[in-house]
């Protein structure tokens, strides 16, 4: 079993924060770019 610290991180191209990966991106863990849906939908209109 894995802690949750062992798990890959990277930063969210809208808000810079690191998220964790989850196992429903197991198959496209290398496609998420964004932690969330609101920072997805966001993601053109920050200044």
């Amino acid at each position: 079993m894995r802690r949750k610290s062992d798990l890959p991180r990277k930063p969210c191209r809208t808000c810079g924060r690191p998220f964790t990966w989850r196992r429903k991106w197991r198959d496209i863990w290398d496609e998420v770019t964004h932690c969330s849906e609101r920072c997805r939908r966001q993601r053109g209109q920050r200044k």
